[in-house]
C-alpha cells in the first residue's frame, strides 16, 4: 500500500522549504462548495491553507469543461470529475495518483444526475457522494431520496469491500440525531431529519461503516450546514449533515475529524463547512 505524506511548511525561504516535516498521515476532507465557479477563489485559499491529501467536492453546479483544473494543479492536485450544467455534480481532487475510477452506480438505473464517483488513491478508496436533498416528505424528490440512499447500500453489497480503507465523503442531506440538529422538535419528521431517512442511514452503518467525527467527539454539537436565510450561521442554528464515514480498516487508524467553521465565515462563503479525518498512513 502506497503511503500518504503530507508536507507542512515551516517558513517561506528556500531552506525552510527543504527542512519541510514529512507526517505519516492521510488527510481526507469533504466540503459542499455550492457552486465551484463561485467558491473558486475560496477554494484556491484553503486548499493551499489546509493542504489535504484528498478533497471531496459536492454541488459543482459545473459540466467537467468548465472546472477549474488549472487551479487544482497549480496546487499539486490530480482531479477526476462528473459534473451536470447548473446542478450536482461530484470531483476527487487528491494529490496522489487516482486510479480506478468509477462514475456512478454502474447498476443500469436510468440516472442523470451526477452524484457520485469513486477512485482509489493511496492505498484508499475514495467515494464522493452528493446525496439528494429529498425536499419535502411524502414527496417524490423524498422517495427518490430514500431509493438513492438504498442504491449506495446495494454498491456496497455488490462493489464494496470490508477488509479495505474506504472513505464515503458526502453531504448526506440527513442529520442522524439530536445532537447534530440545533433544534431537534422543531426539525423532527421534517426532511433532513425524517425516520426513514435515518433508517436509510443506519442501514449504510451496518454495512460496517463508521461516522469519523462521532468516533471522535460522542458528544459534539458542531455543525456543517447553516441555511444563507435568517442570520442561521451567527444564531448557530445548523446541521450537521455532511460527514466522512470510514470502513474498519480505515477506522482503526483514525486520529481527529474536524468541521472548520471558520470557512463558513465571510464573503462568498459556501453554506458548507469543510469537514477534514486525519488517519495514520498505512
Amino acid at each position: 500500500m502506497r503511503r500518504f505524506l503530507t508536507t507542512h511548511r515551516r517558513g517561506s525561504s528556500a531552506n525552510a522549504h527543504r527542512r519541510a516535516c514529512y507526517k505519516a498521515t492521510v488527510r481526507i476532507a469533504t466540503w459542499n462548495v455550492n457552486s465551484i465557479r463561485a467558491r473558486e477563489a475560496r477554494a484556491r485559499a484553503w486548499l493551499d491553507r489546509v493542504r489535504p491529501d484528498v478533497l471531496c467536492l459536492q454541488e459543482l453546479k459545473v459540466e467537467e469543461s468548465g472546472l477549474p483544473r488549472a487551479m487544482f494543479e497549480d496546487l499539486g492536485y490530480q482531479l477526476v470529475a462528473l459534473g451536470q450544467k447548473s446542478y450536482n455534480g461530484v470531483a476527487i481532487a487528491s494529490r496522489t495518483e487516482l486510479t480506478d475510477v468509477v462514475r456512478g452506480f454502474g447498476d443500469g438505473g436510468d440516472d442523470d444526475q451526477a452524484r457520485f464517483i469513486v477512485a482509489t488513491t493511496g492505498g484508499v478508496r475514495v467515494a464522493c457522494l452528493y446525496v439528494p436533498n429529498g425536499q419535502e416528505v411524502g414527496n417524490a424528490k423524498y422517495a427518490y431520496k430514500l431509493e438513492w440512499l438504498a442504491r449506495l447500500r446495494r454498491w456496497l453489497d455488490d462493489h464494496a469491500r470490508r477488509d479495505v480503507p474506504l472513505a464515503l465523503c458526502a453531504d448526506w442531506n440527513v442529520a442522524l440525531t439530536d445532537l447534530d440538529v440545533h433544534d431537534p422538535a422543531a426539525w423532527q419528521g421534517k426532511n433532513l431529519f425524517s425516520a426513514p431517512e435515518r433508517a436509510a442511514m443506519h442501514e449504510l452503518a451496518a454495512w460496517g461503516l463508521t461516522d469519523c467525527y462521532r468516533a471522535r467527539y460522542p458528544d459534539g454539537r458542531d455543525y456543517s450546514w447553516w441555511d444563507h436565510m435568517a442570520m442561521s450561521f451567527f444564531k448557530d442554528r445548523g446541521l450537521r449533515i455532511d460527514m466522512i464515514l470510514a470502513s474498519a480498516p480505515l477506522a482503526a487508524r483514525l486520529t481527529d475529524c474536524t468541521i472548520d467553521r471558520e470557512e463558513r465565515k465571510g464573503r462568498d462563503a459556501s453554506d458548507h463547512a469543510p469537514v477534514v479525518a486525519t488517519f495514520t498512513a498505512g
